[in-house]
């Protein structure tokens, strides 16, 4: 979706529905100047345009004992397919909250959250065990600089 079919209401509700999502119609449409059914309509508008995605709680990793945070690059063997195949594989291992394919000396960056170093070591034993992956390069964060899943628009 282009941003310039996103009029600055739409972009003002984004936007403040990044920041709380439990504000009620009522309050953003006084935020904004608008009716509370104004921002009812324009809001199932863009859940029907997949521009909002879900409405769902953030958790804390680390205080639910998730406090391990890696990021591993992968390199597979190539077939017709793979991306999907090797794709879907991985994102079904648990502790692996994100696949992403890339272009270069990398095929794949798994992004992983771990109870501990043994949860770690089983979830990259579990991959690095296919028959499909070739090379495995894990990198245990040691500092959280910035981490935020708004999106800037």
């Amino acid at each position: 979706m282009e941003n310039d079919k996103l009029d600055e209401i739409d972009i003002k509700i984004l936007n403040a529905l990044q920041d709380n999502s439990e504000i009620s119609f009522e309050s953003l449409g006084k935020d904004l100047g608008v009716s509370k059914s104004t921002i009812h309509y324009r809001v199932m508008n863009l859940k029907e345009r997949g521009i909002i995605k879900k409405f769902t709680a953030i958790v804390d990793p680390e205080k639910v004992g998730m406090g391990i945070l890696a990021v591993s690059l992968i390199r597979a063997h190539y077939n017709p397919g793979y991306v999907e195949y090797i794709g879907d594989k991985l994102k079904n291992i648990q502790g692996v909250w994100g696949v992403y394919f890339l272009i270069g000396e990398h095929d794949f960056v798994v992004l992983i959250r771990a109870k501990d170093k043994e949860d770690l070591n089983r979830i990259v034993e579990t991959f690095i065990s296919m028959k499909e992956i070739e090379r495995s390069n894990t990198h245990v964060i040691i500092k959280k600089i910035k981490e935020d899943i708004r999106v800037d628009i």
